[in-house]
Formats: C-alpha cells, sequence, structure tokens
C-alpha cells in the first residue's frame, strides 16, 4: 500500500472492519440483501446510527459537530478498506450516501439556524442529505443551470427539475442550486436548503442507473415555498459553494473506486489460484500473471495519486487541477482493474450479480458521475496550458 498509517488511523480501520465484517456483513446475509435491492429508510438509518454510536459517522467534522477532524488523507484509507469489505451497505457506515459527506462543506456557511435543523441532524443520523445542481439539460455544464429561485418578500419561490440527484433516494432536504438573478451567470446563482417534504416537491425513482441501485432520483420543484433563512451564505455565491465542494468530493470518490477495484483484484487473485485448468491452478499462466501484476501496479498508482493529493487537500492547497487528475486516472485504471478480474474470472466473471459483474458495472459508472473523463481532461489541459 501506498498509504501511511498512523496508530490513530489503525485504530479506526480495526474498529471499522470489525463493524464490517463481525455486523453489517452478516446482516446482509442473513436478510438476504442484494445489490439492487431498495433499502427502507429504517434499514438505511439504522446503519447511520450504529457507525454513529461506533464514532465511525462523519469522521471528517470537526470535534464540536461530534465528528474527529479527520484529515482528507486518513478519511480516504478508511474509504477505501469500506468498499473493498465486500459489504452492500457500505457507502452509509461513513456518510457518502445522504449522511455529512453531503454536508460537510457547508459547515463553515451555515447559520445558527442552519445548523440546527439540518446540519446537526445529518450529523447525528436522524436526517439525510442531498446535493441537487445536475438538470436534464445542465449536466457538465453547470453554469446552465435553469432552476429558478425568485425572491417573494421572506421566502424564495422555487421552480425547476433536477436530475439524477445521488442520494436523493435517502435524503430529508436538499441543497439546491439555483437562479436567483437570472442574467449574471454564475453570480446570479445561489444554493438553498429545501425540505424534501414541502409541498409542491415531487421526486420520481425512473432514473435507475446501470448498476441497478435505487439511489437515485429526479426532483421536480413547483413552486416551492422556501424561507429566505434557508439561503446558505451569501446570495448569489451558490455556484462557488457547490465548485468548492466538487474538487474534494471528486478526489473522495477516488479512494471508493479502488476498495471497489481491490476487492475485485483480490476476488481474482484467489480465483487464479483455486481455478484448475489442463491440470494445475491457472494461476502459473503467464497471461494470467501479467493481468494480475498490470491490476497490482494499477492500485498502487492510484493510492499514490489519491495520498498526494489528499495530503495537499490537508495542506490547505487549491486541488482542483489535481482533483481532476485522480478522477480521471482512478476512474480509468480502476475499471481496466474490474475488466482483467472479470477476464480472469470467465463466465463466472460475467454472470449477473456476481461481485466482480457489479463492481465491473459500477465502475464504469464512475467515469460519468461526478465529471466525465473528458471535462476531467478539459480541466486538466485548461490548467497546464495557460
Amino acid at each position: 500500500m501506498a498509504y501511511e498509517i498512523s496508530p490513530r488511523l489503525q485504530a479506526l480501520r480495526e474498529r471499522l472492519a470489525t463493524y464490517l465484517n463481525d455486523e453489517l456483513i452478516p446482516l446482509e446475509r442473513s436478510a438476504n440483501y442484494g445489490y439492487e435491492d431498495i433499502f427502507p429508510r429504517e434499514v438505511v438509518r439504522a446503519v447511520w446510527q450504529r457507525s454513529r454510536a461506533l464514532g465511525l459517522y462523519g469522521l471528517q467534522l470537526p470535534p464540536e459537530l461530534g465528528g474527529a477532524g479527520l484529515p482528507v488523507s486518513e478519511l480516504c484509507v478508511l474509504k477505501d478498506d469500506a468498499a473493498a469489505s465486500g459489504a452492500i451497505l457500505f457507502p452509509h457506515v461513513l456518510g457518502d450516501w445522504g449522511g455529512p459527506s453531503r454536508i460537510g462543506n457547508l459547515v463553515k456557511y451555515a447559520t445558527p439556524y442552519q445548523a440546527e435543523r439540518y446540519i446537526l441532524p445529518v450529523v447525528r443520523g436522524e436526517k439525510g442529505a442531498c446535493f441537487a445542481m445536475t438538470e436534464p439539460a445542465s449536466g457538465s455544464d453547470a453554469a446552465s443551470i435553469q432552476t429558478r429561485a425568485v425572491r417573494d418578500g421572506d421566502a424564495f419561490i422555487v421552480s425547476g427539475r433536477k436530475h439524477y440527484i445521488s442520494a436523493s433516494a435517502f435524503a430529508d432536504f436538499a441543497v439546491t442550486i439555483c437562479v436567483t438573478t437570472p442574467g449574471c451567470g454564475t453570480d446570479g446563482i445561489s444554493a438553498l436548503l429545501i425540505d424534501l417534504d414541502q409541498p409542491g416537491v415531487t421526486l420520481s425513482y425512473d432514473c435507475v442507473p446501470m448498476t441497478g441501485q435505487h439511489v437515485d432520483a429526479d426532483i421536480t420543484f413547483d413552486n416551492v415555498r422556501v424561507p429566505a433563512a434557508n439561503l446558505i451564505g451569501a446570495e448569489g455565491r451558490g455556484f462557488k459553494i457547490a465548485m468548492d465542494r466538487i474538487s474534494v468530493n471528486r478526489l473522495l470518490h477516488c479512494p471508493t473506486m479502488i476498495g471497489l477495484a481491490r476487492q475485485a483484484y483480490r476476488m481474482a487473485l484467489d480465483y487464479a489460484h483455486k481455478r484448475q485448468q489442463f491440470g494445475g491452478p491457472i494461476s502459473r499462466f503467464q497471461a494470467i500473471q501479467h493481468m494480475l501484476a498490470d491490476m497490482a501496479t494499477s492500485l498502487y498508482a492510484c493510492e499514490s495519486m489519491v495520498t498526494a493529493a489528499a495530503r495537499a487537500v490537508d495542506a490547505g492547497q487549491d486541488v482542483r487541477v489535481e482533483a481532476s487528475m485522480c478522477k480521471l486516472f482512478v476512474s480509468e485504471k480502476c475499471f481496466e482493474i474490474a475488466d482483467k478480474a472479470m477476464q480472469i474470472h470467465g463466465n463466472v466473471g460475467v454472470t449477473r450479480n456476481h461481485p466482480v459483474e457489479f463492481i465491473f458495472r459500477r465502475l464504469r459508472l464512475y467515469r460519468i458521475v461526478t465529471g466525465t473523463s473528458e471535462i476531467q481532461r478539459n480541466t486538466i489541459a485548461k490548467a497546464i496550458l495557460n
């Protein structure tokens, strides 16, 4: 591994592993959970609550909010471990789907009212949050957002549609990016906290991704009245808030990809030792050995990149370019690892809902979400050509 493990981090890793291996995975097996199941909110929240009780939920948050102030570099290691565990519900353990990961960077903007009503309930595992920016006609081009929020006294009237919003299936409210001053470009975009049980808010679950997981929804706002007190930061600063979140969020997707790829690699390595063909294990064939060597090398390269970028975040540096480099490289290399793992497994690996087959599908998705590979290349090229 390229990661550096401090005694504190090692203790957290052991606590996480104990929960995953001794509690969560046995629970999933006894309940016969599958990758494509629809999980009731009570099941998800039970994971949130148990994780919080174990001191694993929202570790990246400051101590005053119940976190451990865990640096990004150490959070990356835990995210890798969780994803590599094979647990189906692993994204809920560290708060990735609906939990503190969705609201972490809002802490510095939140008013006391917003902290009490929205931030702290998420920290406590009592409420879920999602980040609603993408729209049907506004994906990679985030500045072309059409959702409008019109000031009406002490409120905003919000209308528009958000598309493919991650973790919305588990959310109670959405951090919603919308236009408050048309014609001002990104300076006219603001961020509002909108309760999803408000009149005029509708969620539709037709956008099931290729993974078959029921995590995302489209959110329609039809003249929804939102208190002006729910404005995050200053009016017209929503785009900056969103971009601040996206750079680190892109980076934090990477250890999840690495963990999934690591699981596929481990399974391929084990299968190569056990699978017998032509009088012995297939691990003795040079073709198999070379695939495994490439997979191990790619994992090391991905770990090294992410570790370097995460340390830069911890040092307070702007990592927009480095985050794009990591997202680009890790998403493509980890998908290659899954592809090789599938090849090594043969017909077993292409069987629907086999772990390697599911990881293959899931890692393919990561080359799209949080900015496509092409958008990452644009960001990198702009930086190196200026």
